[in-house]
Order: structure tokens, then sequence, then C-alpha cells
């Protein structure tokens, strides 16, 4: 049980006490009520003696009491009706709430710290986390740390309104003051009145009530005298009269009201009615105001309601509530002035109840009396009780012992004779079960058992406890012996009482007599009132010996349907047990506040119904209970509804809906309802206050993205707007770095090469990944789209009606001054800011759906988004039996709202953690989000781009011709328009010389995207020459071939003004699925500080598919002098391969051209051996051509700078594709510039130092001749025959290495076994490579093919032999041709035979630049055969460098001779 104010030792005494009547006379009630106070109230706060009182027991023993106290009370001559008791109890105990503002009572219970009993609202409820910190300090105690008043202040009601029975004497009336007034004109005459009504009143049968202890009833005269008005001497010879009359034992003289009323401001006298008059005050007197003043209808009403004064009035000094004004069932029959002797009693209550109703709280009580008054009052107390009292109920124990005594013919006393009845052979008890039922059974008033019974009830009521037992014990055996069960339950009752009161704890606390008591009174007499008043007192008992559980299980017991009150207070003390246990038991405690919760709400007591749900929600909280937990919020928000504390249960219904919920979806759906109709109310009470947050659906804020400009346009037939950035893509961080990387590379262009400081990249969609930590700029009338998150998780759906976004907006004038006006409503200001309203949005069951809102900012300023207004609201017979939600089909806008509330969710969003310094690492901070708060600026332009017939899918190296459209759509022109690409080489917009050259009619016809022009059929294999310059092709060596300006025929793209341009596109060389990304560039005329330029990205998704493979290699030519009689031919050998597997419809590919590009070679013409003009390519198709390549002309490259390129083409077909202009020259520039990329990193790895000698040398075999392949392809799509053409381009670096047409994919080697070896020469060798080396000198052998020579007639053959030697580099080389080399392979001697060189077997000789020279040699044959004259050996040097280096000629084809015998 709880911790009570009072021990059980000062409870039981307090709560029986010798019972007083007081009938007063008119005129001496009347001198009480100028107080304010009847005059049983008056008496009330010194009823309590102050010092230990003395009497001698039947064996005249001195016996001392302690702390006596007496309860005086009006005569009430009708019974209490139990509808009125309950009504009082319940009046007691609701308006019993727990203190306010106390610091919080804590108390630990293993691994629970459990709030008991703090303010309802800011510690119990579940929701306040924070409870902990209102500790002042943990209680040492575990035990009994929680006080629950309203169960004490039920309990002394209790007690004091049973109502006084037969078979029991403790609230009889064993004396009676008979009160008159001084001022009265015959005092003595009013006493004998007074006298005679009390007699009649005892001793008339025609009033059963009160009861009274014996008939001879002490009567006590008390003279009422004010002193302020009455006459003193007159009051003191009536007083001696009365003492003549009636002894001075038997009559007092009170003086009392010292002073005025109208004095009382001037000096504060202390009011100690208040604590009894106000502690338990009671509202709603009001309603009982008016009924009892019909006295001759209303009588029973009337004293039914008035019945409990008898009862209710035992003044209690210990601080407890008895307000007998605080309810009409309370009021003092003795305040009744009319106190008509003959009248009856409930007359006197009804007027009494009409002229003392509840004064307010601004009454001063006592106004009249002085301290001295007080202690007037006090000392008149003492004296009845010294003097009147308890020498009468001294008086009566004795005359109750002899009549016993001598009734049982003993010779001795009670005390002698107890050992003897307790000795001596015992009664069996039977059980009751097997006892009759004579409840029923009364005896009569003079019966001997009921004589033991009144003197054990008299020893008990002056705290002698030893002989109280005594007499208990011997009625309980009498009483069972008459099956008197009713009689018997009580005293055993009180046999148990008195033997636990007893001094020294003479013997144990006979528990199991209570039990008897309790379960005669309950199952066999059927009166639960007496059975509840065994079961307070016996858990009382039973807590102060630490018996916890067994006290919990009494309380337990006695529930039960009858009462709800009793039930719910009992289980509410029953919890307390547990917590209180050696080992608390916090569940069980928990479980038993929630059933006291339900009886205390069925029983109409709200506040405490919440109360005790709110204790059992700290258990229950946290631990995964979710349907419990819900159940407890559910009842929350109800009685908090209930009792108007609606923020209280706003708070309670939102967190069922906002835990996890395991609740069906039906009753999901009644949370949510219930939820609604509460939140509307709050929302009625302030219509005009703030919104409040919705818990409804969650917001995810982290995943709120904000999109700043128009949403795309959709495709309109072959127009393609740019697909730009959408909140349909989703984030890439390697996107995103790329277009960074590829602004930045404009910004670094426009720049002058450097990027400047304050550069940000820009960013149009921002979202938990994008740099926000600075405020987002966004341009004036454009707008801003917020996707914010929701998930709903209920199995409901939720209908979100007039979804908008809730903003402030902080706006600026021209000069960028602040206006101090913030606006935040969305309807107040729609020029400042328009905002989109979606009427409808709905969320199915447990669905996670994104909502785009819009913003139109039409004022330049500072904008903040604050968070979503919306009505939440639930769609009316959407949820089926099992929970799923409405059909899709059904959402047409015209969804049934079964009720709806506005509010609001706030955007909140987390920046990210700061991680940089040592600070930030050791300690948790955020930086900040500023995704929502942008900065409206002022106009900017706005460019669209369109593309016009854009392929999605080509063949690798198809050439297609497409067009772009750029629009501006702005107020602003806009110039600077560049576009940047990490891949140049798949588009151009055309060079220079695009204008310049019409296209011809033939390519018109076939709808070519290339330049052509009509030969001649003469021209046919052989190269036509032209020249063109990179720079007129947009590609310069300074520049980034990245960076491409778009060549808009003016400069500054006006308002609404919209350009077309070519745009020719070539597929990539590899086959699969390209992304290309182009990134559009352009500024504003007029400079903005803040926005220096804007950007519009585009993404092409190309497919390509496989189309030819085209290999190329170089080789010197063997013959060392052409038709100009100069040296150093190249041959080009070219396969190509058809690798189209016909998936793209390919029938066949043409080869129509192949040019060539260099600035120092050109093809001079075809070589094919075949005549077969007509270069076909089936599938799986490989071609083979041969061309002859020559220098350009010395003066040509004199007079050419560095820069230009000479083009040569030579022609399959009868037109002829200028390749010097666009497209072709465009991708061959493009290529050739990605290319070099590709090579320039390993040129500067190499190291500066190699020697100039290497270097000459690798020169000589580097070759920069660059090869284009132009085709057509045949495809059949649709029955319809479509031409594609296309272009291959090879670049031929190095003499006699392969080279391709794209990329080969390399092979991943394979494991190897790791070999770990010491590196003996770590530095790089400068030798240069043979392959370079042979390149240096060229030599060839001149000699006939066959000879016929007769051996027969001589035996020698001697053939002169031509050795050619050609200086293939820039500087002066010296030769050594060393003829003594002999074949040493078995294989070449076994095929060729030997031969020998005759003549000079060394030759040193001088060749200077590119010189040629020829040695006259002699071979000398033995017989016939075939021969490789290829022997020589040839060194060469640099003249200024010592190193000799050999040539090797193994790659020289071999040089056979053939020696016949004629």
């Amino acid at each position: 049980m709880a911790q009570c104010v009072q021990s059980v030792h000062e409870l039981i005494p307090d709560s029986f006490v010798p019972c007083v009547a007081a009938l007063c006379s008119d005129d001496a009630e009347r001198l009480a009520r100028r107080n304010h106070l009847s005059f049983a109230e008056l008496l009330r706060p010194f009823t309590r003696l102050t010092s230990e009182v003395h009497m001698r027991d039947p064996n005249n023993q001195l016996h001392i009491i302690k702390n006596l106290k007496i309860a005086v009370s009006n005569i009430i001559t009708q019974p209490p009706q139990p509808g009125a008791i309950r009504k009082l109890l319940s009046d007691v105990v609701s308006s019993c709430q727990p203190a306010d503002g106390l610091v919080a009572n804590v108390f630990t219970a293993g691994d629970y710290d459990l709030n008991i009993s703090d303010r309802l609202i800011k510690a119990s409820v579940p929701w306040y986390s924070n409870w902990k910190d209102t500790l002042k300090e943990m209680k040492e105690s575990s035990l009994n740390t929680a006080t629950t008043p309203w169960f004490e202040s039920y309990r002394e009601t209790f007690l004091q309104s049973m109502p006084a029975s037969d078979h029991e004497f403790l609230n009889h009336y064993l004396a009676c003051m008979l009160v008159a007034s001084s001022s009265e004109a015959e005092p003595m005459e009013q006493f004998g009145k007074l006298s005679q009504e009390q007699h009649r009143i005892q001793h008339n049968n025609d009033y059963s009530y009160p009861k009274w202890f014996i008939p001879n009833t002490l009567k006590y005269y008390v003279l009422l005298h004010d002193v302020s008005a009455g006459d003193e001497q007159r009051a003191e010879s009536i007083y001696e009269e009365m003492k003549q009359k009636y002894g001075t034992q038997g009559c007092y003289l009170l003086k009392i009201n010292s002073r005025t009323s109208n004095q009382a401001s001037d000096e504060q006298i202390p009011d100690p009615w208040s604590q009894y008059l106000q502690k338990n005050s009671i509202q709603n007197q009001e309603s009982y105001e008016d009924g009892p003043c019909t006295i001759s209808s209303n009588k029973n009403s009337d004293s039914n309601l008035l019945s409990l004064d008898g009862l209710d009035n035992e003044v209690k000094a210990d601080g407890l509530p008895n307000n007998f004004r605080a309810h009409p069932l309370q009021l003092d029959a003795s305040s009744d002035p009319s106190n008509n002797i003959d009248g009856p009693d409930h007359v006197k209550s009804a007027s009494s109840l009409h002229e003392t109703k509840k004064a307010n709280p601004g009454i001063i009580h006592g106004a009249c009396l002085t301290l001295t008054d007080h202690d007037r009052i006090r000392q008149f107390v003492q004296e009845f009780t010294f003097r009147g009292l308890l020498p009468h109920i001294e008086k009566t124990i004795r005359q109750l012992n002899d009549q016993l005594i001598s009734r049982k013919g003993l010779s001795r006393s009670l005390f002698s004779a107890t050992k003897k009845w307790f000795s001596g052979s015992k009664v069996p008890e039977k059980s009751i079960n097997e006892l009759k039922n004579t409840s029923g059974l009364l005896y009569p008033p003079e019966a001997p058992e009921l004589q033991i019974r009144k003197m054990a009830d008299l020893c008990f009521l002056v705290q002698h406890y030893d002989l109280a037992y005594s007499c208990y014990h011997t009625a309980k055996k009498d009483f069972l012996n008459d099956q008197a069960m009713l009689y018997a339950a009580g005293a055993l009752e009180m046999a148990a009482v008195s033997a636990f009161l007893q001094q020294g704890a003479a013997r144990p606390y006979p528990a199991h007599y209570m039990d008897t008591a309790i379960q005669t009174y309950r199952d066999i007499c059927k009166n639960m009132v007496l059975a509840e008043r065994c079961v307070l007192l016996s858990a009382e008992i039973l807590k102060s010996q630490s018996k916890y559980s067994e006290a919990a299980a009494l309380l337990i017991r006695l529930t039960s349907e009858d009462s709800d009150l009793r039930s719910a207070l009992l289980l509410e003390q029953a919890a307390h047990c547990f917590i209180n246990m050696k080992s608390p038991m916090v569940r069980k405690y928990a479980f038993h506040m929630i059933l006291a919760g339900h009886r205390f709400s069925k029983a109409g007591q709200k506040k405490h119904a919440l109360r005790c749900y709110c204790q059992a929600m700290q258990v229950y909280k946290g631990k995964g209970w979710s349907l419990a937990e819900d159940h407890i919020n559910f009842t929350i928000g109800r009685q908090s509804y209930t009792l108007r504390q609606l923020d209280n249960a706003v708070s309670a219904f939102r967190h069922i809906l906002i835990n996890e919920s395991k609740q069906s979806a039906a009753q999901q759906g009644s949370f949510l309802r219930e939820y609604l109709y509460v939140y509307k109310n709050v929302s009625q009470l302030s219509p005009d206050g703030p919104l409040p947050q919705l818990p409804l659906p969650y917001i995810n804020s982290s995943a709120t993205r904000v999109f700043f400009g128009h949403d795309r346009r959709p495709a309109d037939g072959e127009k393609q707007a740019a697909t730009h950035i959408s909140l349909d893509q989703e984030y890439d961080n390697e996107s995103s770095q790329q277009w960074r990387e590829l602004e930045e590379q404009v910004v670094a262009l426009v720049n002058k090469g450097v990027i400047p400081p304050n550069f940000h990249p820009t960013q149009y969609c921002l979202n938990s990944f994008s740099d926000n930590s600075r405020f987002p700029l966004a341009v004036v009338e454009e707008p801003i789209t917020v996707e914010v998150a929701f998930r709903n998780p209920l199995k409901v759906p939720l209908l979100l009606t007039n979804l908008s976004l809730l903003w402030k907006f902080q706006p600026k004038d021209s000069s960028g001054k602040n206006d101090e006006e913030v606006k935040e409503l969305v309807t107040s200001e729609p020029e400042m800011i328009g905002t989109e309203v979606i009427s409808e949005f709905l969320i199915n069951s447990e669905e996670s759906k994104v909502a785009r809102l819009k913003l139109f900012p039409h004022h330049i300023g500072e904008l903040h988004v604050l968070g979503v207004v919306y009505n939440l609201g639930t769609v009316q017979g959407s949820t089926t039996v099992d929970g799923i939600g409405a059909l899709p089909g059904c959402h047409t806008g015209k969804h049934s709202l079964s009720m709806s509330v506005r509010g609001r969710q706030d955007l909140e969003i987390q920046g990210p953690r700061l991680n940089s310094t040592k600070e930030e690492k050791t300690s948790i901070t955020y930086g900040p989000d500023r995704r929502l708060d942008p900065i409206i600026v002022e106009e900017m332009p706005l460019l669209e781009v369109f593309f016009i017939h854009f392929p999605t899918g080509l063949l690798c190296g198809e050439i297609r011709k497409a067009y772009v459209e750029f629009v501006n759509v702005s107020k602003c022109p806009l110039t600077g328009l560049k576009v940047v690409s990490k891949r140049p080489e798949f588009f151009t917009f055309g060079g220079n010389t695009t204008a310049l050259t019409p296209l011809s009619p033939s390519a018109s016809e076939n709808c070519s995207a290339y330049k052509t022009v009509v030969t001649e059929s003469a021209s046919v294999r052989t190269a036509l020459a032209s020249v063109a310059s990179a720079a007129d092709f947009g590609i310069g060596t300074g520049s980034q071939p990245e960076v491409i300006p778009v060549p808009l025929p003016d400069p500054v793209l006006l308002p609404g003004a919209s350009v077309q341009l070519p745009l020719w596109l070539r597929g990539p060389d590899e086959e699969g699925v390209h992304e290309i990304n182009f990134l559009f560039y352009y500024e504003s005329v007029k400079k903005l500080p803040k926005i220096r330029h804007r950007i519009l990205r585009h993404t092409a998704v190309i497919c390509t598919s496989r189309s030819l493979n085209v290999r190329a290699t170089v080789c010197r030519s063997n013959s060392l002098e052409d038709e100009e009689g100069r040296g150093g031919n190249m041959l080009v050998f070219v396969d190509v391969e058809n690798i189209n597997t016909s998936e793209a419809g390919v029938k066949e590919f043409h080869i129509v051209q192949v040019s060539s590009s260099s600035k120092h070679w050109k093809l001079q013409k075809s070589v094919n051996l075949s005549e077969n003009k007509d270069a076909k390519l089936g599938s799986r198709e490989k071609g083979k051509f041969c061309f002859k390549a020559i220098r350009c002309k010395e003066e040509e490259v004199a007079t050419r700078s560095s820069e230009k390129y000479t083009f040569a083409d030579i022609i399959f077909g009868n037109e002829q594709i200028v390749s010097s202009a666009s497209p072709c020259a465009d991708f061959f520039y493009r290529s050739l510039s990605s290319e070099l990329k590709k090579v320039q990193p390993s040129a500067h790895t190499e190291k500066q130092s190699t020697e100039d000698a290497v270097r000459l040398i690798q020169k000589c075999s580097e070759v920069d001749l660059n090869v284009v392949i132009l085709w057509k392809a045949y495809v059949v799509e649709d029955s319809k025959q479509l031409i594609l053409e296309g272009q291959h381009h090879v670049v031929l670096h190095t003499v006699g290495k392969e080279a391709c047409s794209y990329p080969q994919k390399q092979e991943p080697p394979e494991m190897e076994p790791l070999k770990f070896f010491r590196p003996e020469n770590t530095a790089v060798s400068s030798r240069p490579s043979a392959e370079q080396l042979s390149s240096l000198i060229k030599t060839s052998l001149h000699y006939p093919e066959s000879l016929s020579h007769p051996f027969h007639q001589k035996s020698l053959c001697l053939v002169p032999v031509t050795l050619l030697l050609s200086n293939c580099s820039k500087a002066d080389v010296d030769v050594i041709v060393d003829l003594r080399h002999k074949a040493t392979s078995p294989e070449s001697l076994e095929v060729h035979g030997s031969f020998t060189w005759l003549g000079q077997t060394q030759y040193k000789l001088r060749l200077k630049s590119e010189e040629m020279h020829s040695l006259q040699l002699k071979a000398c044959f033995v017989h016939t055969g075939v021969y490789n004259l290829g022997t020589p050996r040839v060194f060469a040097k640099l003249s200024d460098q010592v190193t000799v280096f050999e040539t090797s000629q193994q790659n020289s084809m071999p040089a056979l001779i053939i020696i016949n015998n004629v």
C-alpha cells in the first residue's frame, strides 16, 4: 500500500473514538453562527486532548490514555442512505487530487524509476520524457514512498460514515451536550426542554436512530455566553444555578465572541477551522441548493441527504479532512436556529441546509473569537472529557463488569475469569460453510452477550486493548455458539484489531480472525460495507508488518462489481503493495494500476483513471509491448479529452499513430478517427492560433529535394528537348562529378584558363548528396519545386487535402535593402510568392509517396521554406475488411472525407556531420543545410535546346546529319553560348568552310551529309589533293578541344528568338550503348554579381552497332626512286573487314573513297592488282587495298604553315567526297586531337635527356600519315532501302607497325608465378630499338633475277650486283659495309646454298642528309641453284657520334637469284 500520513497505531484509535451528541437551542446556535460555524464545528479543532488522561479499570488498576480524541456531532434522526454515502465518498475522492507543484516522488523498483505521485500533467504522462530532471533527490528508503491522499480521505470518510448498527456499539452516542444561550429569557427552562427532547429521541420508539450506547446517557449542560454583547453577571448567576441543579461535574459556562465581527479585519487571528472545512472542498453544491426547501414533499430526500451528519461530524484533530459544508450531504443539523422541541428533525435539517450553504473561501471563520476564546473552547473540551465523559465511561465499565460477573455466577472479576475461559476445554470453531445463515438473529438489548460486547467496545474506545481483547474473545465464542454470525464476525474483527494494538505485542496479530470476519460479512451477511472496513484495517496492519503480499491478496479479494470506486481504490493500493515488496513486482504494479484505472473510469473518477494509466505507462513504455502501449495511450487520450485536457489527449493519440503499430486496420482507423475528432476540438478552441503539428504522415526530411527551374518539355514529334535535370533522375555521384568537370572546363576557358576563386558549380537539384552549405540561388519568375517524401505507417489510407508549402519571405527592393515585413501565409501575398496547392493527395496504407509542391517567386528577396500545411483526413469507407486501401481506380478527385483537420509539419533537415578540425572530430557537430532557404535574384536569360531528327542508333563511324534549335525563352538576351563535351569527336557544327561551298545536286538528292563533287572517270584511282587547316574547324592547338563555341549567326540571342543549326554526328567506334554528355554554357548580356553564367545539360544515349574494322600498315617501298627521281616512297596496306552481324539490317558496305591527311605525306594512287572497281563487302567479307604514298613537295611544305594538312582522295566511285570540307574534316580533326590526347602522356614520361642521336634515329622510323576510309552501307528497313554513310580513321605513326580504326580490347594476361629479382641497371637505356635502327639506312640490291651460265665451259660464274645505300635521316651518317658475313643457319644453307663475294670485303662511306650511294659488287657462284644475295652487313653511325649501330636487314625481302646451267 501507499505511504499514509498516519501510522496504523494512530489511524485505528482515531477511527474509533467516543461519540458525543450536541443539542443546541436557537439562541445558542445563533451565537455560534456569528463565526460562520455551527456549535459542533466550533469545537472541532479542539477535540483532541493535549495531555494524557488517567482512569481506573475494573480491577482498580490505573490506565493511561494518550492522544484521546472525541467526536461531537449534531443529532440526526434518520439513518444515512447508501446512495447518499456513495455520493459522498465519490465526491471526497474526486475532490482530492495530486497536489500542484510537488517535487516528483520517484520510486526505484528494480530497473525502473517510477514517478508515482507528481503533478499529473507535468510528470506522469508517458510522453513527458524528462520527468527525472524534476527530482530533488532519490528517496533513501525503497519502501512506502508513494502517497495517495485520496485513498486516505476516502478511508477516513468511509469509517466516519459507517451507519450505527445493533451488533456493535463503537459509534453509538455515549453522552449528549445540551447547549443554551445566556441571552435567553429562561435558560434553565430551555435546558429542561433540551433534556426532554434528548430523552424523547432516545427512548421513544418512533426514533430508531441515532443509536445510544446505554439507556442512561450522560447529559452535559453548557451555557454559551456572548462576551461582546451579553450580560456577564447574569451569565454567572445562571451558571451558579446550573451548578446547584446539575452539579459542578455536569455543567459548564463557555464564554465566546470576545470581539465583534467588524473588528476582525484589524487583527489577524489564526483560522484553525479552514483545514477541516475546506480540505475536502467538493464542487457542485449548487445542485442541491434548492431541493430541501420544500419540506413536506421532500421529507425522504432531505433525510437521505442530511442523515450522514451524525456519522460524519466526529471531529478529527489530525489534519485530515472533515468539511461538513463542502457538500449538503455533510451539513450540520445542530446549526439549525429553529430548534422546536416538538418539531421533527428533518425540518431543522432542511432550513439549516438552506441557511448554511457552504461559504466561499473569502469568509473568515471564528471572526468574533480571540485567542483567549480559543483557549476557553479548548479548556471546555478538556473539562467535559475529564469531569464528564471519562468518569461516565469508567462507571459504565464497572457496572457492566459487575453485571457480567453476577450473571455468570462468578465470584471473581472478568480478569481472573479469563484464564479459566482460555485454559478450559475449547468449543471447536466450526468452519464458516458449516454454519447456518443466522445473520438475521437479533439479541435483546439486555442480553448478556451484548453486555460483554458493550464492555469490550468501551474498553476499546479508551484504549484498554488487553481488557477489550478478552471481552471480544469471550463474546466471539458466545456468538459462534449461538451461530449469530453477524455478531461473531464483529467480535472477530475487533478481537484481531485489539490483539494487534496491545502494548508490547503480547500475542501475534491473528490474521485468520480477520479473514473469517471478512468472509462472514461478505458471503453470509452480504454486508460489503463491514467487509470493506475489515479489509481496510487488516491491510493497514499487514502493511505495517511488511506483509505486502498478504495485504495485496486481501485487497484484491474484495474487488467486486457492486462498487467500482471501492474496487478501484483497493486495486490501486494492491498495486502499491506489489511495488513495495522486498523484490518489487513492477509489472504486477502496472497491471493492477491499469485495472484500477479502468474501475476509476467506470466510477466516473476520470482524473484518477487518467493518473493510474499514466503511472502504469511508465512501466510499459519502450518495452516493445506495443498493443499494451496502444491501449493505455488510447485510454489516456479518451480520459484527457473527457477532462478537457485536450493537449494531453492529442499527445496520447499522436503516440498511438506514430509508433509502428501492430493493430489491425480497423483498429487503426478507429484510433485515427478518434485522434482527428479530438484534434478538431482542440483547433476549434483557438481558431486563430498557430497551426499545430500533425503526426501523420511521416516525412523523411533528409530525402527532401529542391529543384530550381521549369519542368522539361515532353518530346514533340521529331523535336526532342534537352534532358537537362529533373526530379525524375536518380542522383549519380560519378555523373555529378563529370558535369562539374565539364562546367569547370568551360568556366576556365572563359576566364582565360583560370577558375575564379568564388566559382561554385551550378546546382539545379539539391538533395542529401549535394553540397547544401551555401544559400542556393533561384531566379525570379522561375518556379521552385520542393519534393517532400511522405510515408503512411498505418494500414488505412490517408487523404491530404489542400496540401501546400509553408514559407516565410523577406523581400528586398532593387537596392538590396531588406523589407522588415515577413510574409508567412500563402494566401496573404500571392503577388510576392505564388504557391501551388494540391487539392487531393492520397497515400495508401503503408505506402511511401512523394509530393512535388511548387512556389513561384515574383520578387527578389530571401525565401525560407518552413514546412507543409494540409488537411489530414481519412477516406470514407475505403478500408476493406482485410485492411487493403482504396482501389487505385477510385482516386477520382472526389473522395468523401470522413473528417479532416488542418495542421502543419515542419521540414527540419539536419546538415552533414562536421569532421574537419580536431574540435569537430572530438564532438558531434552538424553543419547547416540550406537547401530550403534560397535567395531569389534578378532575372536571368533562360535557354531551351531542341534536337531535331536526332538518332538513337548508329553504325560505328556512321555520319548522320541532325539539327539543333536554340530558343531564348526569357525576357533577357543571352550571349557567349558554348557547348562542352567529353566526346567532341561525336559531333560537329561544321567548320568555317561550310557556308562557302554549296552541296552538289547529287548530294542533296541522296540526302548525303557530305559535300561531294562529280568526277570524271579518268581520275579514278588517282589522288585529288586539297589543303585545309585545323583552325578552320575550331580545333586549335592552344584551346581545349572539348569546349566548342556554338556558331550562332548573331552572338546575342534576343528574348524569344530561336536559331536552328545543322549538327553532324558520328557513331563512336566502339559498339554498345554510349551516354554522351553535352553542357551548354551561356551568359547574360548584363553582368550580374551573384550569377555569372547559366548552364543547360543534355545527355544523348546512342546505341552503336558494328560496321567495319580497318587495319593499316605503312612500309617503305623497295624501289628507291619514283617517277620524280626522289626516294622515300611508302606503301600503305589497308585491310577492311565487314564485321557487321546484320542486326541493323545492313546488306553490304561499299568503300567509296580512301583519303589521306598529313602534313608531309599524301596518297598518290591505288596499286591494287585487282581491277574490280566496285569495292563491295558482304557480311564477314574482308577487302585488301594497297596505296602508294609520296612525300609532299618541299616547296609546298615550305610555303605552308606547319598546321596545314594535305588531303588526298582516292575515289572508287564517280563522286568525290571533299575530305577537306565539313563534316569529313571535322571528324578527322576531332579524332586526331583525341588520339593526340591519348599519346601525349607517354611522351612526357620519357626522359628529356635522351641523346640527340637516338632522337634522330627514332625520327627516321616515324611517319605522320592518317588514312580516312569513307563508305556507304545499304540497309533494308521496312522494305525500303536506305543508304547510310560513314568514315573510319586510322592514324599511322610508325613504319611497319599495324594501326587499327578502333582500340583493340586487350586480353588480360594469364596469372604468372611471382618472380623476385634484383634489377641490375635501373638507368633507362638510351639505345634505340632495332626497328628504329633498321630505318636509318635503307639498302637495295640491283641484280638480274636469273642467269644462265655454261658451267662446263667455265667453272666460276661471276655476277655484277649494285648495292644502293640511302640515308633516311637528316644528318650525316658514316656507313661500313662488311661482305664477310655468312648465313649461318642450316635452313638458309639448305634452301639457298652458298656463294662468295669477290673483291674488297669492307667499304667505309659517309652519306650526307638523305643522300643515295651505289656500290658495284661481284658475286661468285660455283654451281647452279637459288641464292640469297642479302648477306652484306651494314653498320652505321652518325658522323659526330662514336657508337656504331648495325642496321638490321631482317625486315627486307630476300634478294633471290637463280643460276641456271646452259
